[in-house]
């Protein structure tokens, strides 16, 4: 389907055949910049405004809305144009606002602990619908503007390699995001790792790793058995080799799987070879792993043994638990159904008419 934020310009400038050159430069600068729709483009004039609106309907069409942390934190969960559904987390932070959006509908990694691998996997994603996941949260938290996106909602964004690119491309050049502020997540896919360091060496690589050794993780992240950790950790040294950034390892705290201090010293040995930052995150819960997170004390024990090993390690803070938006529980809609959830403090809102 035609879209506003279609990534390549050209599309753009076919729709605006016959017009003067610079209506091309207003409607970009209105639709990338000012991120409004195209009927509010009052620069236009109402004939073209009323023909670009037609022939550019919005991507996602809003299901529910979700706010919880005293506002500080949205979900969305959008339908696309076949029905599919997938969720984007709007997160603002005192210095800055950072968007989590989804690169599939569902995700065919199959990572145990997670709602989304939970779910299975629909469809990758075109890039103009990753690109107005983005546009739709900054519309919302203005007249803030958007600073950070991280590629940490469904679907594995290296699996949809392409359209990943020139989402990043777009984000950077055309919405003007900095490319050290966009954050591509992966389990692991070793070769698209080699290649992201070519196509785009300055954005902020995540690794969700979650076990250092291959027996734990061929069971929590079975992409693990393709890309086993040596393959892996020779893509992590061209990353480095390549774009002279550090990256960091995800790892996902489950109470007895993989918060030993054996784990610990494992998981110490890779990140200083590779020279990683490690963000810890207490296994938030889903319904399909019923296993428990660790207790603050044992998170913290963990960054202790690490940074004893010379690693340095960062507890995440949980956003979002509440309305199921915290890390590793999107994605229970992907085929389409959509939970609803109603708890004190949290308010969900269905949206029609969008």
């Amino acid at each position: 389907m035609p879209s506003a934020y279609d990534p390549d310009p050209a599309a753009l400038s076919a729709l605006l055949a016959g017009e003067p050159a610079y209506r091309v430069r207003q409607l970009d600068e209105g639709l990338w910049r000012q991120l409004r729709r195209p009927i509010e483009l009052t620069v236009l004039p109402k004939a073209l405004r009323d023909r670009l609106e037609a022939a550019l309907p919005p991507a996602l069409r809003v299901v529910t809305e979700s706010v919880c942390d005293a506002g500080r934190t949205t979900k969305w969960v959008f339908a696309l144009h076949d029905d599919a559904t997938i969720e984007t987390v709007a997160m603002a932070y005192r210095d800055r606002v950072t968007v989590c959006i989804s690169s599939q509908a569902g995700c065919a990694m199959g990572c145990t602990f997670c709602a989304t691998g939970q779910a299975g996997f629909r469809r990758h994603l075109a890039a103009a619908e990753l690109i107005e996941q983005v546009v739709a949260a900054a519309r919302s938290v203005e007249p803030r503007r958007v600073s950070n996106v991280v590629f940490m909602g469904m679907g594995e964004p290296l699996a949809n390699y392409d359209a990943t690119i020139a989402t990043l491309r777009a984000l950077n050049e055309r919405v003007g995001i900095s490319a050290r502020h966009l954050t591509v997540s992966t389990v692991g896919v070793a070769p698209a790792i080699e290649r992201l360091a070519i196509d785009a060496p300055t954005v902020t690589l995540a690794v969700s790793l979650h076990a250092a050794n291959d027996a734990l993780r061929d069971t929590l992240v079975p992409l693990n058995r393709t890309y086993p950790l040596e393959r892996l950790e020779t893509a992590c040294h061209q990353w480095n080799a390549s774009t002279g950034r550090r990256m960091s390892f995800e790892w996902a705290l489950i109470d007895g799987v993989n918060d030993r201090l054996r784990d610990a010293d494992e998981l110490a040995a890779i990140a200083r070879r590779v020279r990683a930052h490690v963000n810890l995150i207490p296994l938030n819960p889903t319904p399909g792993y019923p296993t428990r997170g660790t207790p603050r004390e044992g998170v913290e024990r963990f960054r202790d043994a690490l940074e004893s090993h010379g690693v340095n390690a960062t507890i995440r803070a949980t956003r979002g638990r509440e309305i199921d938006a915290a890390c590793g529980q999107l994605a229970a809609v992907a085929g389409g159904k959509v939970p609803r959830r109603s708890r004190v403090g949290v308010e969900v809102s269905p949206v029609r008419g969008r």
